[in-house]
């Protein structure tokens, strides 16, 4: 192995937007996150919906709840 070419690997701390932190190692010294384990909705079991500039409401605005299929017509 060559000596000299692998990053340092160190104590990281890491940071989520709900306000939760942790220590690991990684070769950046803080890394900051979005969501976590603690606020993920897979394991909270909460539902979060982010709705990013109404694309949501434009999609159901324009699709909406689709009347029901047509029944399937038998020829008789």
């Amino acid at each position: 192995m060559k000596p000299d070419i692998h990053p340092v690997y160190q104590t990281a701390t890491v940071h989520c937007a709900c306000g939760n932190s942790w220590q690991t190692r990684s070769t950046s010294k803080d890394i900051h996150t979005d969501i976590c384990s603690s606020c993920h909705p897979f394991f909270t079991g909460r539902q979060k919906l982010v709705d990013t500039a109404g694309r949501v409401e434009r999609f159901r605005q324009k699709w909406g709840n689709p009347a029901e299929p047509a029944a399937a017509t038998t020829e008789e």
